[in-house]
């Protein structure tokens, strides 16, 4: 068996453990050692039932994008020939899952007969963030799970899902509640005891849809999906769970993974995922780094951005002060907050209860002295020099010895800045881009006194708050503003040499962005 995966006995339990750190991703050895611990238990006659579960942190995270890449060797076992062995399995497997479930970690564990998890795991199956498809049959089996109607829309965006609405759809099976290992194996007594069947969802029917379904989808993703091919590609490999039996669609899902692999646009977005992940190592702050313990946090200035930024903390449970100088400014910052929210549970991507309890969570003052215990506080105001350096002189006098300092200036230095107070090492750059709350960029921006563990802090806060933390140094306009600067001075160009605007953006719009300069100005 391969040094990747180990087996042991419970009981009458066989338990195979994935242990491929940091996620357990399916790389070369892993689907092997799998398959020989399936074999193993398949040739003992003490096991009654297997339990596959992921050592450390996580289940199976998903495939190993670098095999994308660079094809592991010829004869090597991969996902196909692991799922062959489950299916071919006559004693229940059991997929146990903690941690994540994504990709192909989840195919693995929608090719076996059950499936339970822990309350805080989460399942998807989001290659279409990388340009492909679900190619490991995900796309024929959760139809088949919970109706192509609800596994569109998953396979689509891309999203995660708890287990809670994982056991809903019937992604799951059971949720354990306290010790994994403990609780699957119980779970697979039960299903030998219960003399359950070997439930095989490739044998599954799947619903047909409403009429019209396939294209009123296509419709409604045409402005967030524009360009791109994989969710087109996804729409047909769903049609065919419902059009064909399950090896043709599986045929055809294998032809449309193929269109996607060789496209431009998964090599882009696979070397986005490398380049997103390179962002977090900084040769001088190792990941050992000791980071602070961000619990609250304080925001000045109720604008645009001071309150797009105090959403970003509230959505993951960090209470927020919010202070501005008058109560009009104040009100009207909370009132677009409260607008956001409302427009968000419209739609129908946020529930009343969550907005109510998200909105609690941020307390609105015109007083420096009820930010002063906060453990963060990040400055919104106008972006002039004279009032940053007022409003950090405050900061210094205010706030607790240990509180980290930001600034959201997306062009200003600062070290002038940090200048100004006795602690230049709490300081530190957090410039985020409008809208705050929506945008995933988070310009990280390091002083020549930033202290290393206030760095670390930042870029492990950034991940919290769901942005894509990258570090910069003290420049003109950073990284981001910088770029732009050439990008906007290109398009004033372009109408000095008898373009129209409109035909610039146009030509942007054409090529992919969402809109061109001139849009953006306005």
């Amino acid at each position: 068996m391969s040094n990747l995966v180990n087996f042991e006995k419970m009981g009458s339990i066989g338990v195979i453990t994935v242990n491929n750190p940091p996620v357990n991703a399916l790389s070369v050895g892993v689907p092997q050692g799998i398959i020989d611990g399936v074999k193993v238990s398949e040739s003992d006659a003490s096991v009654h039932a297997i339990v596959l579960m992921g050592g450390g942190r996580s289940f199976i995270a998903g495939a190993d994008i670098n095999e994308f890449l660079n094809p592991p060797p010829p004869g090597s076992a991969g996902l196909v020939e692991m799922i062959a062995s489950f299916e071919g399995c006559q004693k229940p497997i059991v997929a146990a899952i903690h941690g994540n479930a994504l990709g192909g970690g989840l195919e693995t564990a929608l090719a076996c007969h059950y499936r339970c998890g822990t309350r805080d795991s989460l399942y998807g199956l989001p290659e279409v963030l990388i340009g492909l498809l679900p190619g490991g049959q995900g796309t024929q089996r959760l139809p088949r799970i919970c109706g192509v109607e609800k596994a569109l829309p998953l396979m689509v965006s891309g999203e995660f899902v708890q287990a809670s609405k994982a056991l809903s759809l019937g992604i799951i099976d059971h949720i354990v509640e306290d010790s994994l290992v403990e609780g699957a194996v119980a779970f697979a007594q039960q299903v030998v005891n219960e003399k359950r069947p070997l439930r095989k969802i490739r044998d599954e029917p799947v619903l047909a849809p409403a009429e019209n379904f396939f294209e009123d989808f296509k419709k409604s993703i045409s402005k967030r999906a524009r360009g791109h091919l994989a969710p087109y590609k996804i729409i047909e490999c769903a049609k065919a769970s419902v059009e064909l039996p399950f090896d043709e669609g599986v045929e055809r899902e294998r032809e449309l993974f193929q269109d996607c692999l060789k496209s431009d646009q998964s090599r882009g977005l696979m070397n986005l995922f490398f380049a997103e992940r390179t962002c977090t190592k900084i040769p001088d702050v190792p990941r050992e780094t000791p980071t602070k313990n961000i619990k609250t946090a304080s925001i000045l200035g109720a604008g645009t951005m001071g309150g797009g930024i105090a959403m970003n903390f509230v959505n993951v449970g960090i209470p927020v002060t919010l202070l501005e100088v008058t109560q009009e400014a104040l009100d009207r910052g909370l009132e677009i907050i409260r607008n956001n929210y409302a427009n968000t549970v419209k739609k129908g991507r946020l529930s009343q209860t969550e907005m109510d309890k998200r909105l609690a969570l941020i307390t609105p003052t015109l007083s420096y002295d009820d930010i002063s215990g906060t453990d963060i506080v990040v400055e919104a105001v106008f972006e002039e020099m004279d009032i940053k350096k007022e409003v950090f002189r405050k900061l210094d006098e205010t706030m607790k010895a240990d509180a980290v300092l930001a600034t959201n200036t997306s062009t200003l230095d600062v070290d002038e800045i940090a200048s100004v107070t006795k602690r230049p090492e709490m300081v530190i750059g957090t410039h985020f881009f409008s809208p705050a709350n929506v945008m995933r960029l988070l310009e990280i921006v390091r002083g020549a006194k930033t202290d290393k563990e206030v760095i670390a802090t930042v870029m492990k806060l950034g991940k919290t708050i769901k942005k894509v933390p990258v570090l910069v140094g003290v420049c003109d306009g950073f990284v981001g503003n910088r770029m732009l600067a050439r990008y906007m001075k290109q398009a004033n160009l372009m109408i000095l040499e008898g373009a129209l605007p409109q035909e610039v953006d146009q030509a942007l719009f054409d090529f992919g962005l969402a809109m061109g300069p001139f849009a953006m100005g306005d």
